[in-house]
């Protein structure tokens, strides 16, 4: 199971309505350089070569909910697929969720996957980001504040 760390920019744009969650296009890159917690921006990582299959920029991962519920918020993505078509994909071992959408900071960072080692998908093979239907992508709710 892949291992989710938060860039540590994503809280501070959620306070200053960086992201609109609900509506803004969230993309998925892959990258073989591991991702570091200070990367703020896409421009940041260094992602795979396209080709094969793989688009520049990633693939876009549909909200399929944001909702509020009893002072609980949870985003739920729909599961994004890379597909290698005609040549090999990668290799890669992370895989970074940004903000597409936003200009100024532009396509921030929210945060990576790290599957533990390198992966190369031959012709015909798909590689599937699982966002869990049931937890969501993001979950979180408000606390004591002091």
């Amino acid at each position: 199971m892949a291992v989710a760390q938060l860039f540590r920019a994503f809280p501070e744009n959620l306070a200053e309505a960086v992201h609109n969650l609900g509506a803004d296009t969230l993309k998925v890159m892959l990258t073989n350089t591991a991702p570091v917690a200070t990367n703020s921006l896409k421009s940041h990582i260094t992602e795979i070569a396209a080709g094969n299959g793989y688009t520049a920029g990633g693939t876009a991962a549909a909200i399929s909910s944001s909702v509020q519920t009893l002072g609980v918020y949870k985003l739920v993505l729909a599961d994004v697929t890379f597909t290698a078509s005609g040549g090999n994909i990668g290799p890669f071992r992370y895989a970074v969720l940004y903000n597409d959408t936003p200009t100024s900071p532009l396509d921030p960072l929210m945060w990576w996957f790290d599957y533990g080692s390198a992966i190369t998908l031959t012709s015909g093979q798909d590689f599937v980001v699982d966002f869990s239907a049931t937890e969501g992508a993001l979950q979180f709710g408000l606390g004591t504040l002091s």
